[in-house]
Formats: C-alpha cells, sequence, structure tokens
C-alpha cells in the first residue's frame, strides 16, 4: 500500500478467501502481523527526523564556520594592526632618543649664545656709557667755546704759539676748570676704591690635603654607629659645617637661626638670628674666625664668632641664596642663587666683583677648589660649570645628569668631583681630564648633599628618603646607616674620620661614631 502496489494487494486477498474456501488455510491459524514491520515504520520515522536534524545540524555547521573564518580574519587583521601599532611605538621612542640627543649636542651651542648674548648686553651697555659720556664733553665743550666767545669777543688778548706747547699757555674758562677737578677727583675716588679692592693671589701654597691623602695609610671606616642626637631647631636642619681647627660645628636651620655648637657634648656656644628667612648654607673662614651664612632672604652675611655679631651684609641676588664658600685666602666669598646667578664678594672693598652668568635655571651650589681661584657651581639645568674668579668666564661645563643638581663638592685632594641630583643619582668625575667616572643610582629618592671624608676615599650622600650612603670608592660598595625618622638634608665628616654628622627635617642633629 505504502508503495502503491494495489494490484498486489488485490491478488493476495482472492488467493487468500480462495484457500479459506477450499479449506486449505483456517483464519485461526493466521497470527498478527509480526512487530518487525512496525519496527521497522518506527525506525523509518526515526531516520527521517535524523536526517531532517543532521541537515539542520549541517547548516549550522556551516554558519559556525563562517563565522570562525570570519573571526580569524579579524584576529589578523588585529594582530597586523598590533604590531604595526609596536613599529610605530619603537619608532617613536628611537625618534625621542634622537631628539633628545639632538638636543643635547644642542645646549653647549646654546649656553655659548647665551653667554655671547651677555656680553653683547655688556658691550652695549659699555657703548652707550661711553656715548653719554662723550655726548657731555661734546656739550661741555660747546658751553665753553660759547662762554668764550661771549665774554673775550671785544678784546682778545694776543698770544703767540710756540710749537708744542699749545695746551701750557692756552688759557682756560671756569667750566675747563670745573671739568678738570671734577676728573681729578674721579681718578683719585678711583684710585682710593681699587686700592681697597682684595687681589686674587698668584702663587698659591700647595693642597696639604695632599700630603696627607699619601701618609693616611688607615683603612677607610664605614661601621658608623648613632651615637648621640643634638636637638637644636625647631625647624629642619639645612646646613652643617665644621671648624677647621677646632671641635666644634655650626648648624644652620630653616627657623632663621644658626648655632655653634661644641663637641662632643653638644652644648650651644653661640647663637646668630639677624637673617629674615630661612638658612640654606654656612662656611667657616679659612682661619675659623669668621662665619659666612645664606639665607632665603637674598642675603650673605658675615659673622665675626669672637663677639658674635653680624659684621657684614652683601646685597645684590635678586631671590634666595643657596649657597656659599670662602676662598682659602679668606679675602673673598662666593655665593650662588634661585636668580641663575653666582657672585664673587670683596670683603676689604664690600662690595660684588663679579656675577657670574651662563647657567639657565637655579644655581643650587657653589665652592672654591681647594687652594686655587677655581669654581665650581652645580644647577637646576642640569650641568656643573667651572669658572675663573678672576675673570668670572665659565673655563668648562660638565654634562651628565638627567635631573636637577642639588650639590656638588671637590675631593680634598682636588682630582675628583662628586654630584648628586633630585632622582638620587651621584656622580663621580675625573677633574684633571674632565670626565665622567662612575654613575651611582641611589634614589628616587633625591640626593639633597655630599661630602668627602678628609682622606677621600669615602663619599657620604645624604638622601630623601633618611638613609645616609656611605661610598666605598675604592670597592664600589654602598653602606647605609639608617636613623633618620624623615628627609636628611645634609652630612658632613669630621676631620679625623672618625665621626659623622648629618642634619634631618625634624630640626636634630645626629652624631655616628
Amino acid at each position: 500500500m505504502r508503495m502503491g502496489m494495489t494490484r498486489t494487494l488485490d491478488c493476495f486477498q482472492s488467493e487468500w478467501y480462495e484457500f479459506i474456501q477450499k479449506g486449505v488455510t483456517e483464519v485461526r491459524d493466521v497470527g498478527n502481523v509480526p512487530d518487525v514491520y512496525t519496527q521497522n515504520m518506527l525506525l523509518e520515522t526515526e531516520n527521517k527526523n535524523l536526517k531532517k536534524d543532521l541537515k539542520h545540524y549541517k547548516q549550522a555547521a556551516d554558519k559556525a564556520r563562517e563565522e570562525l573564518l570570519k573571526i580569524q580574519k579579524e584576529r589578523d587583521f588585529h594582530r597586523m594592526h598590533h604590531k604595526r601599532t609596536v613599529q610605530e611605538k619603537n619608532k617613536l621612542i628611537n625618534d625621542l632618543k634622537g631628539l633628545k640627543l639632538h638636543y643635547a649636542s644642542y645646549e653647549p651651542t646654546i649656553r655659548v649664545l647665551h653667554e655671547k648674548h651677555h656680553t653683547l648686553l655688556k658691550q652695549k651697555m659699555l657703548t652707550s656709557l661711553q656715548r653719554d659720556r662723550a655726548v657731555k664733553q661734546i656739550s661741555r665743550i660747546q658751553a665753553t667755546s660759547m662762554y668764550a666767545v661771549s665774554g673775550c669777543g671785544n678784546s682778545v688778548p694776543e698770544i703767540r704759539a710756540i710749537p708744542g706747547r699749545e695746551k701750557e699757555y692756552a688759557p682756560e674758562g671756569p667750566t675747563q676748570n670745573d671739568l678738570h677737578g671734577t676728573r681729578e677727583q674721579d681718578k683719585y675716588k678711583t684710585k682710593m676704591k681699587n686700592k681697597m679692592d682684595s687681589k686674587f693671589p698668584t702663587a698659591m701654597q700647595p693642597n696639604p690635603n695632599l700630603y696627607f691623602c699619601k701618609e693616611n695609610n688607615r683603612p677607610a671606616k664605614f661601621d658608623y654607629k648613632l651615637n648621640n642626637i643634638f636637638r637644636l631647631h625647631s625647624l629642619p636642619v639645612s646646613c652643617i659645617a665644621i671648624h677647621p681647627r677646632k671641635d666644634i660645628l655650626v648648624s644652620c636651620g630653616e627657623d632663621h637661626i644658626w648655632k655653634l655648637v661644641g663637641l662632643p657634648k653638644g652644648n650651644v656656644l653661640l647663637t646668630g638670628c639677624s637673617h629674615t628667612d630661612w638658612l640654606s648654607n654656612c662656611c667657616f673662614h679659612p682661619s675659623g674666625n669668621k662665619l659666612a651664612t645664606a639665607s632665603g632672604d637674598t642675603t650673605v652675611k658675615l659673622w665675626d664668632l669672637s663677639k658674635g655679631n653680624c659684621i657684614l651684609t652683601f646685597e645684590g641676588h635678586g631671590h634666595a641664596v643657596w649657597s656659599c664658600t670662602w676662598h682659602t685666602c679668606g679675602d673673598f666669598v662666593a655665593s650662588s642663587s634661585l636668580d641663575t646667578t653666582s657672585k664673587i664678594w670683596d670683603v676689604n672693598s664690600e662690595r660684588c666683583r663679579c656675577t657670574l652668568y651662563g647657567h639657565t635655571d637655579s644655581v643650587n651650589s657653589i665652592e672654591f677648589f681647594p687652594y686655587s681661584n677655581t669654581l665650581l657651581t652645580g644647577s637646576a639645568d642640569k650641568s656643573l660649570s667651572l669658572w675663573d674668579a678672576r675673570t668670572g668666564k665659565c673655563e668648562q661645563t660638565l654634562y651628565g645628569h638627567m635631573h636637577s643638581i642639588n650639590d656638588a663638592t671637590f675631593a680634598p685632594r682636588g682630582h675628583i668631583i662628586a654630584s648628586c641630583d633630585s632622582c638620587g643619582v651621584t656622580k663621580l668625575w675625573d677633574f684633571r681630564k674632565l670626565l665622567p667616572i662612575v654613575s651611582i643610582d641611589t634614589g628616587p629618592s633625591p640626593g639633597n648633599e655630599v661630602n668627602f671624608d678628609l682622606s677621600g676615599r669615602v663619599l657620604a650622600q645624604a638622601s630623601g628618603n633618611g638613609v645616609i650612603h656611605l661610598l666605598d670608592l675604592k670597592s664600589g660598595a654602598i653602606h647605609r646607616l639608617m636613623g633618620h625618622e624623615n628627609e636628611a638634608h645634609t652630612v658632613v665628616f669630621s676631620h679625623d674620620g672618625e665621626s659623622l654628622f648629618s642634619g634631618g627635617s625634624d630640626g636634630t642633629v645626629r652624631k655616628w661614631s
């Protein structure tokens, strides 16, 4: 029936009924249709359903395959885009490095042009002064000639000119007499002023530290322990200086005062309080009887330690003064300021002898080379400069720091320069070759000050995280002294090297021995 073979079924029925009538087949012998047929029907139906499902699954698989191909193409596109972005990033990094090097190569040229600019400004000023003097002289000569014509026009005496002696017998009016008198007074004042000015020494005595370093064969000391704490200031300590001959130190603070302290007990011997703003630095006179202090009130003051009073104030900086230093001869004081300049002051004539132009940012430190006329300055423009104090000219500039330089100093023997910057990097320079020796990174906390011991074999650095770093110049090892609760601003060795003093933002001076 399912196959449409109706004639076959009719034949089967006719034969079936024919057998029943003849008695060949009985109806009771015929059973039911077997279950196999029913099962086949069910299986065929299930097979149809499975084929339909298979068709749907094939369609879903084709669709998923298409989606997978699409996703793979997107992945490949983004991967290529990422690679291109990385290449562009690397190219930009290389370009940035090249621009930095290019900028660094132009910095010396810019400095030279800046110096030339200052030189031209000075020449322009001198030219204008000479022009004004020439105009005044012309006006005086015209006035004198007019007076001579109007006053002596009626009776002019006959004067015979003798060759070579016209000026000696020429008549002079009152204006010329006044002019000559003024010139003589100016010449006299200039001579007196020049007599009061100190002269830079030409024949300097040899540096005694050279012989001390040769004779000192003791091993360097690094095992310092916190021995005592002197509470001297109500605000942070900015500087500590050791007396050149006695067991005395002076500490300067942001509370506007400095204190002279006796060692080892730490008793206060003298207090100075003439500044109107925080003190940034101090330095003893080579003889030890005077003290120079630098302050945020833009002044440098000199103090007589025997009386404890201020004997001289230098004014001239436009902003806060960061540092000061004495010349070995004791007749000159140099100072550096936030106004990007440094000045050399004459103690005897009580005036500024020279202003050093060249840095483009704050000059944070200044120091005289031992027993010479050479000055070292460190600036926030990331450079060190060496100056001839006699001429005020920059002789050499050292580049290498990537951040603002906070302090720079000479080794006692004078052959090494140490400098530290605001990112904690300390550099050593060969002063004879003017080349960097080594760079030590103790950051990221800033390095506030560096100082050598008298042997020149140990360098101490006061760090912004309160740690005192001791660098062994022979082995390169770094030792750390932990004791400050807050930032350490200054550090200095005693003359025998057995003690070390550090000042912090908590207003204390700590002794290590």
